[in-house]
C-alpha cells in the first residue's frame, strides 16, 4: 500500500513485512472458508503468526507494536477483535 500524499515518514520494512506476513495468512485462511464475510484474522493470532514467522523473529510486543502501526495507517481495520485487509488483493 503507498500512500504518496502521507507526509509522515514510511514505515520501517520490518513493519511493511510484518504486513505481507498478515496479509498473506487473513488471504490463505480466506481460500478455506466459505463464509460471506470479508476475510479476517483475529488479532491474538495475528501476534502468533508474527512471532512464528522465522524470517521476521518477532517478539509479541514488537508484533503488536506492528499490528498497531499498520491499523493507524490504514492498512488494516478492526471489526470485532479481528482485522481485515483495507483493500482486498485485485480491488486496487
Amino acid at each position: 500500500m503507498s500512500m504518496v500524499d502521507d507526509p509522515r515518514p514510511p514505515l520501517p520494512d520490518w513493519v511493511t513485512d510484518a504486513y505481507t506476513v498478515t496479509e498473506t495468512s487473513i488471504t490463505e485462511t480466506a481460500g478455506d472458508s466459505s463464509q460471506s464475510v470479508a476475510p479476517a484474522i483475529n488479532r491474538d493470532q495475528a501476534v502468533d503468526v508474527l512471532c512464528a514467522d522465522e524470517d521476521l523473529a518477532l517478539e509479541p510486543d514488537d508484533a503488536e507494536y506492528a499490528l498497531t502501526r499498520l491499523l493507524n495507517r490504514g492498512y488494516f481495520y478492526a471489526v470485532d477483535g479481528e482485522l481485515r485487509i483495507t483493500t482486498p488483493p485485485g480491488e486496487d
